[in-house]
């Protein structure tokens, strides 16, 4: 049995839960948690990188049709 390996969101920046809820989505999360960022392949981390920013200028203007 593999023993789960949590994160503290709490303690972590907007961005940083972005780029764990995004290396989730993309069933990367494991593997970041066992051995680390370091581990993924730039083809990897370029796709995580890409769905951060394009999730955060989805809600910047979330934010600014809200004001």
């Amino acid at each position: 049995m593999k023993s789960e390996k949590k994160v503290d969101m709490s303690g972590l920046s907007r961005e940083e839960k972005l780029k764990y809820e995004i290396a989730e989505e993309l069933g990367l999360l494991d593997r970041v948690l066992e051995n680390g960022w370091k581990t993924l392949s730039a083809k990897e981390t370029g796709r995580i990188g890409g769905l951060v920013t394009k999730r955060r200028r989805s809600l910047n203007r979330e934010e600014q049709q809200d004001q």
